[in-house]
């Protein structure tokens, strides 16, 4: 059984920008270290896994800090709501787009992401990346 413990807001915020701090400080050591050990022991393949999984964990992110502006101006009122955790911006979109729940705004950013790779958001709902983990 999980107990959440609810803490003070001021509790949660220098928890947010302690973190922040950590990330900002570290990730680019962890990058640059990440880059080096996959180019070497993988190649161009490992290397473009590697980018891809950031891409999609910075898209995670960006769907919870977004969320609240994202569902004001991309998607209507009765939309599949942008904010759960591990789910991507893309996959949002195409649950609105099938839904037909997209605001003007949502369909010119599908549009754009539709340039770069052909259905992607719609793709990209049922999109699984498995994660192999070296011993």
């Amino acid at each position: 059984m999980i107990i959440k413990k609810h803490r003070n807001i001021f509790v949660y915020f220098i928890l947010l920008l302690g973190s922040s701090i950590v990330f900002l400080i570290t990730v680019p050591f962890g990058i640059l270290y990440g880059i080096i050990y996959m180019g070497y022991t993988k190649f161009l393949k490992g290397l473009g896994l590697y980018f891809l999984e950031i891409a999609i964990g910075i898209d995670h992110l960006g769907n919870i800090m977004m969320q609240h502006l994202f569902n004001k101006i991309l998607i209507k009122k009765n939309g599949y709501p942008f904010g759960f955790k591990f789910e991507t911006i893309s996959s949002v979109l195409g649950k609105n787009l099938e839904r037909n729940t997209l605001k003007i705004c949502g369909r010119i950013l599908n549009y754009i992401l539709n340039l770069m790779d052909k259905n992607h958001s719609l793709n990209s709902i049922k999109y699984y990346i498995e994660i192999k983990v070296d011993k």
